[in-house]
């Protein structure tokens, strides 16, 4: 049984004051929800401030995103050395936002993923399609295209790896995919791990929704069979919202 894995990404929102106060209610709230690991990932700037507030919990904290160099002249960007010694054990790599606003590639993408694995990081790897591509069916060509080349020479390992599952049209414009839409693509990605890694490996692999998620439909996603955890993006800025969506995801994969 894969343990559903619900992650809250706070993108360039809060300060510090509004950072320190969500850690505390999102740890305090998490407490009595078994069989859910829940994770965090606050702007760079508060890292040891969500940190130091998650003390005790076994809420997990993760940053927003990596440089794929161990260090240098690298004006700006951040290590996964930096992150982990900041308490962190997760990062996310190839959101849509990172990929369509800020113009990363597969390629990027992939050596940010296998720099943070050397450095002992977990990914959260991010694919899905616009709506553009969705309305052309070019739904699987893009989400395969994107996870042979963000994965190109990585050895897939369940316990370090995530996949998440993004629709551009639903990130932030309040639609969601419908449950159907969602496991019709989580159930081509795992066909696709199976494929290209093996049978062990595609049961074993994490394979989150993200896209408009809130407390009203994340029961709907999480009860579908190839869907084991939620990517929670305005959602998460609220501690009773987010904890209502992870416990959401615990009758159904308990």
């Amino acid at each position: 049984m894969r343990t559903p894995f619900v992650v809250g990404n706070w993108k360039m929102n809060l300060d510090r004051a509004g950072s320190e106060a969500l850690a505390r209610g999102v740890a305090a709230k998490s407490a009595g929800i078994k069989g859910v690991n829940v994770g965090i990932c606050p702007p760079f700037p508060y890292l040891l401030t969500v940190h130091a507030q998650l003390a005790g919990s076994s809420v997990q904290l993760g940053v927003q995103n990596l440089y794929c160099e161990a260090k240098g002249a690298f004006t700006g960007e951040v290590s996964p050395a930096m992150a982990l010694d900041c308490g962190c054990t997760w990062a996310i790599l190839g959101h849509s936002e990172r990929r369509l606003v800020i113009g990363e590639n597969d390629a990027l993408i992939n050596k940010k993923v296998k720099t943070a694995l050397a450095a002992g990081l977990k990914v959260i790897l991010c694919i899905g399609e616009t709506l553009e591509q969705r309305q052309a069916n070019k739904t699987e060509a893009v989400v395969e295209a994107q996870l042979t080349g963000s994965l190109e020479g990585i050895t897939a390992d369940p316990a370090k790896l995530v996949l998440a599952y993004e629709p551009v049209w639903a990130i932030g414009t309040g639609v969601v995919a419908t449950p159907d839409q969602a496991e019709a693509v989580h159930l081509f990605i795992r066909k696709w791990l199976s494929k290209r890694y093996s049978a062990a490996i595609s049961e074993q692999m994490i394979i989150q929704y993200g896209g408009s998620v809130n407390p009203g439909n994340a029961a709907t996603l999480m009860a579908q069979p190839n869907v084991d955890g939620l990517l929670v993006g305005g959602a998460s800025l609220k501690a009773d919202d987010f904890a209502a969506i992870v416990a959401s995801a615990q009758p159904v994969k308990t």
